[in-house]
């Protein structure tokens, strides 16, 4: 008999601040473009994408497709997203190499 799986969304695990945070700053400390709107995303999924929407000002499509892996959002609409959800950015100095 066939294992069934089911495919691995990290929305389901993001339950707390704590946990939103660790996600989102692994994503930024990556420096992928793409990887680090696909995790706002997912965080603006697992905080329900019709009311980070209807926060940021923004529908729920554009999100969508500007928040995936492919999108390409805007610093502003990050900004915008970000503030729905109650985050910020910061920024940090690298280490010296």
């Amino acid at each position: 008999m066939p294992l069934k799986t089911r495919e691995f969304d990290p929305a389901n695990y993001l339950k707390s601040d704590e946990a939103v945070s660790a996600y989102l700053n692994e994503a930024l400390e990556t420096g992928d473009a793409a990887f680090i709107a696909d995790a706002i995303g997912v965080i603006a999924r697992a905080r329900g994408m019709a009311d980070v929407a209807s926060k940021s000002g923004m529908s729920r499509e554009s999100l969508y497709r500007s928040l995936s892996a492919t999108g390409n959002p805007e610093l502003a609409t990050v900004v915008k997203v970000l503030a729905a959800m109650k985050l910020r950015l910061a920024a940090h100095p690298t280490e010296a190499a």
